[in-house]
């Protein structure tokens, strides 16, 4: 299937939907408003390079290139998107994308505008926003139209700054894929961007920048947007800005266009009342993932609309040292858009075409950056731009490669001239003449560090991408609940069966050995439960010799978990091996949890494999995924087997006990991981592996749901294993909960 509503998408699903996509997916599942759409997702654009047999051109194509050679980044940029552009999608492809569109048409009544906006499946990671890297249409009218935007979203992949920035972040062009979201368009009055918490301090106040009519105005920077703080602690707005907005941009004839607003410029965009609401949307999105946001919106008709939300990437770490300088003459004046000081001789820039005047710890001066701009500013000591606000390119930007930044100047490309030696301070905003003495102190953390929560149960967190392990370490896990090992095996060159039939399962089992490992060291001594391979085969049917992956009418029924393993039992024993090799290094923090388990016969075969292959299942943990209804309504049986662990999976023991498709939108509303159905089966399988000795847990959505939680503590869980963003979140609530119990018991001892 080519195409995929946004009802139909939840924040885990990245790796097909792109970050923008799954954001807007999950948002638009907890009733945030956004606009209706849906994805073309990322293995549909793998499909067209592959049927069209551009994939070994463009591979070829980008090999050996030198990213620090403008030059050369920008032929090769060119080819790539001359190759992707020309090349006709297949029939199919077109008629599943004009059929989504006709869809959404007669969904809202009416031939629709949409905006037709790249995806990327790297993009909006906790570490990597990759802003402004690929690209977005708007105002597009028509199923032909959609069509050829698609195509275009598709080649901006491969625009001379996302390679560049790909490289820059060490992913590699053959792991990124691309998928593009194609959303009704929101026809604005009011547009902006919202930081939930201080995009620089991680306090909690909403910064909210605002402009008449679309919001590509404040993200290109070609205004000076109203901004305006509101303090969430004592719900009051502190400070209002009123931008020299100039102009607007408007939809028109099937065109966006730019008006002059005249005396309109100096009027405030926003009401107490429309800030009140926004901030309040705002509190929703940062609860729900556990994680300060930058969220963009539209007011249509008075209705607010989100129409993006992605972590802010940017927030600094308390407690670092102070930079203070002595007092100089000042130059310029702007808004302070990126911590840091600065030092270097200006250099002033009109367009992307000088950014070869631009050498390593310069002062990059420009009217306002472009993402093509990007090289000149990774090697700038500081930046400082004449126009722009907090949430313009050149801030997003600087603040993420960690260079100083001061913002909306007015003037900087006028007073400051090629070779003049400066002082930037991007926390005051100031540009001081000639190189001021910087002196650092160490300074207390200026927001008191959260005490450390110590909990009963245990909160250990999901992950998919063993590149993130360390980050998501940090978050103080008390271990990985659930390591989803085919997001990795998914990205390889080929499918995993044909390196073993091309006489490569060496090679793959050294490929599963080191990703394994990044998960596992970044976590020693802290368990990691590593779930056997558990993709559906429609995920397979794209990879290089899934050729003959079986056609399934419902692959999430199908070939796939411990059905799979036991079948294709030489790639069981693989995974194994790899696992194998890790024990012998010394990490016996591992354990081995088998998916889609519905008998005692699955267990036992696959804990004889792993006999066979010389696992010492005494020296590590060995468990099972609850959910099947069949695996907790004989959970006392396979218990008996001997297991270590269980681990609930309520995504898919819902759908399967409730008889509802997670991917089907014509049920979506019948879906509920709280049912009383559900939970009889959940709290039945804690009682008896209670009972029995081994360990409980739960890695499915449902283990990120604040309420649920409090009842897995209540019934004696012993362990939950959230997504990274939320595990601060629940260990408060376990926290809670657990101090209720406690409480309640003392109570009926006292009385």
């Amino acid at each position: 299937m080519a195409v995929l509503w946004l009802s139909e998408i939840s924040k885990d699903d990245v790796s097909i939907a792109g970050g923008k996509g799954a954001n807007l997916g999950e948002l638009l599942r907890n009733e945030i408003p956004v606009p209706n759409g849906f994805v073309v997702d990322s293995r549909t654009f793998v499909e067209f390079i592959e049927k069209t047999g551009i994939k070994d051109d463009i591979i070829k194509i980008l090999e050996n290139l030198n990213v620090e050679d403008t030059e050369q980044l920008n032929e090769v940029s060119k080819k790539v998107r001359e190759i992707i552009e020309s090349a006709e999608i297949p029939e199919d492809i077109k008629k599943e994308i004009k059929k989504a569109y006709r869809q959404l048409c007669e969904e809202e009544g009416e031939e629709v505008y949409v905006a037709v906006r790249s995806s990327a499946t790297a993009e909006d990671l906790p570490d990597a926003s990759f802003a402004g890297q690929q690209e977005t249409y708007l105002n597009v009218k028509g199923e032909e139209n959609v069509v050829e935007m698609v195509k275009k979203c598709w080649s901006s992949l491969y625009t001379p700054r996302a390679i560049y920035y790909r490289i820059q972040k060490g992913f590699r062009h053959e792991d990124v894929s691309i998928a593009v979201v194609v959303q009704k368009m929101v026809n604005s009055e009011k547009s902006g961007v919202m930081f939930t918490s201080h995009p620089v301090t991680g306090e909690k106040i909403a910064v909210i920048e605002a402009v008449f009519g679309l919001g590509e105005a404040i993200v290109s920077g070609i205004v000076t947007p109203d901004t305006y703080v509101y303090d969430r602690t004592e719900r009051k707005l502190k400070e209002v800005k009123i931008g020299d907005k100039k102009l607007m941009i408007v939809r028109q004839n099937d065109k966006t266009v730019e008006i002059e607003l005249g005396n309109k410029a100096k009027e405030r965009v926003l009401s107490d009342e429309e800030i009140e609401r926004l901030v309040g949307i705002g509190e929703i999105i940062e609860e729900h993932y556990g994680h300060p946001q930058d969220v963009e919106w539209a007011i249509e008709k008075g209705k607010i609309y989100i129409v993006q939300s992605r972590p802010i990437t940017t927030i600094g770490e308390k407690g670092e040292k102070e930079e203070e300088l002595e007092e100089g003459e000042i130059l310029v004046k702007g808004l302070g858009a990126s911590p840091g000081i600065g030092v270097g001789k200006a250099k002033v820039i009109f367009s992307e075409d000088e950014i070869s005047k631009v050498e390593e710890g310069d002062i990059l001066v420009t009217t306002m950056t472009t993402p093509d701009m990007v090289p000149a500013m990774k090697k700038a000591a500081a930046i400082v731009t004449d126009e722009g606000g907090m949430t313009c390119h050149a801030a997003i930007v600087s603040r993420e490669l960690g260079v100083p930044a001061v913002v909306g100047t007015k003037n900087a490309t006028k007073v400051l001239k090629d070779g003049m030696i400066v002082t930037v301070d991007g926390d005051k905003g100031l540009v001081y003449s000639g190189a001021l003495r910087v002196e650092k102190k160490e300074v207390e953390e200026k927001v008191a560090l959260a005490p450390q929560i110590i909990t009963a149960t245990e909160v250990k967190v999901n992950i998919s991408i063993p590149d993130a392990a360390e980050k998501v370490a940090k978050t103080g896990a008390d271990g990985v609940g659930l390591f989803r090992i085919e997001h990795m095996i998914l990205g390889l060159e080929k499918h995993p069966m044909k390196y073993i039939r091309d006489g490569e399962i060496e090679e793959y089992v050294d490929v599963l050995y080191k990703e394994m490992k990044k998960v596992l060291k970044a976590f020693y001594p802290k368990p990691v439960w590593i779930r056997t391979l558990d993709a559906p085969t429609d995920e397979f049917r794209a990879m290089e010799g899934g050729e003959n992956e079986p056609i399934e009418a419902n692959p999430m029924l199908g070939f796939r978990g411990i059905r799979r393993d036991l079948v294709e039992d030489i790639h069981f024993r693989a995974e194994l091996r790899a696992i194998k090799k890790l024990i012998e290094e010394g990490y016996t923090n591992v354990g081995i949890m088998l998916p889609l388990i519905t008998s005692v016969e699955e267990v036992r075969k696959a804990k004889q494999i792993a006999l066979e292959e010389g696992l010492p299942l005494s020296k590590i943990e060995f468990g099972i995924m609850v959910e099947t209804p069949a695996a907790a309504l004989i959970i006392e049986d396979i218990v008996k087997e001997g297991i270590d662990f269980i681990s609930l999976g309520t995504n898919d023991l819902t759908q399967y006990t409730l008889a509802v498709d997670r991917n089907n939108e014509n049920v979506a509303y019948l879906y509920d991981e709280t049912h009383p159905a559900v939970m009889k089966l959940i709290e039945r399988t804690i009682k008896i592996c209670k009972e029995n000795g081994v360990k409980t847990s739960i890695c499915g959505q449902a283990g990120s749901y604040p309420h649920v939680v409090e009842k897995l503590v209540e019934i004696g869980i012993d362990s939950v294993s959230a997504n990274p963003d939320a595990v601060q979140m629940i260990r408060e609530t376990i926290a809670r909960v657990e101090k209720k119990l406690m409480l309640e018991k003392l109570r009926k001892l006292n009385f």
